[in-house]
């Protein structure tokens, strides 16, 4: 279920857990709210903060060495019926008819949704992107768990931005101002632009999870077998909002999404 922690990436993610680690001794070691409060034996925020950071590794470290959804055995349950029956099976329109796809790389079947990657080496289930910041793919099996931890990460940021402004110091002068809050201005705009990243990747995987589309769907629809005859603003998978969002996160198991593209289909007008 997950990778060796020291395999491929190790060095991605010892960059990471050091930039983190490195970040949060600043905002203690100059004069933020956080020293303050440490200072005057309020432990409640620095702790709470320090255990947010540690939650936001862990979660960096689960979603990175996670198996995102690899496809290692043909699947069985990949048939032409699809658990249908004649009648609804007569219901489909041609135009829409199932082909399975064996990949030219690892040569198996690949389920609907699912595509190769080229790093990983694999097919993964309902692919959405490869990500070279965990260095591993976000498929079916830890894409909420990335969304999770993209959340959590924009609150340690987003505390993290705060707590660097409240340990700016006043000088005399722009030149004295610099030398003693120079390390701690470069902290905060690394801060502000990680701030921005995450926030933009959050919002548009949530804009997308609601869609129930992946970045792959949406960025290559017309090159998709599955999704080239499909208007503009049609999407075959796609349930309504609420019912998308609660499918990412409250629904677990293997989706057959044959059986919901067909169905889909099959349904009388």
């Amino acid at each position: 279920m997950f990778k060796n922690v020291f395999g491929s990436g190790f060095l991605v993610r010892t960059a990471h857990v050091i930039l983190t680690w490195v970040i949060t001794l600043i905002l203690f070691l100059h004069d933020t709210d956080l020293r303050k409060q440490e200072e005057t034996g309020e432990l409640l925020v620095p702790v709470l903060f320090v255990l947010l950071v540690l939650i936001s590794v862990l979660l960096y470290f689960a979603v990175s060495l996670m198996d995102p959804g690899f496809v290692l055995s043909d699947d069985c349950d990949l048939q032409f019926t699809l658990g249908l029956t004649e009648e609804q099976q007569d219901m489909i329109p041609h135009t829409k008819t199932l082909r399975l796809r064996r990949c030219g790389h690892c040569l198996l079947q690949q389920p609907m949704r699912s595509k190769h990657c080229q790093t990983c080496q694999h097919c993964v289930r309902r692919y959405d992107h490869h990500c070279p910041w965990i260095e591993n793919c976000v498929g079916e099996r830890n894409h909420r768990w990335f969304v999770l931890y993209l959340a959590v990460q924009l609150i340690v940021l987003l505390w993290g931005l705060h707590m660097s402004w409240s340990g700016f110091s006043h000088a005399l002068t722009w030149q004295l101002w610099l030398k003693a809050n120079g390390v701690l201005l470069a902290t905060a705009a690394v801060v502000a632009v990680l701030c921005l990243t995450v926030l933009l990747l959050l919002g548009s995987h949530l804009y997308l999870v609601s869609l129930n589309t992946t970045t792959w769907e949406f960025m290559s629809r017309h090159r998709i077998s599955y999704l080239k005859h499909c208007g503009a603003d049609e999407n075959p998978f796609d349930r309504g909002a609420l019912r998308n969002l609660w499918g990412f996160f409250c629904v677990w198991g293997t989706v057959v999404w044959e059986q919901v593209y067909f169905r889909q289909d099959s349904d009388p007008i």
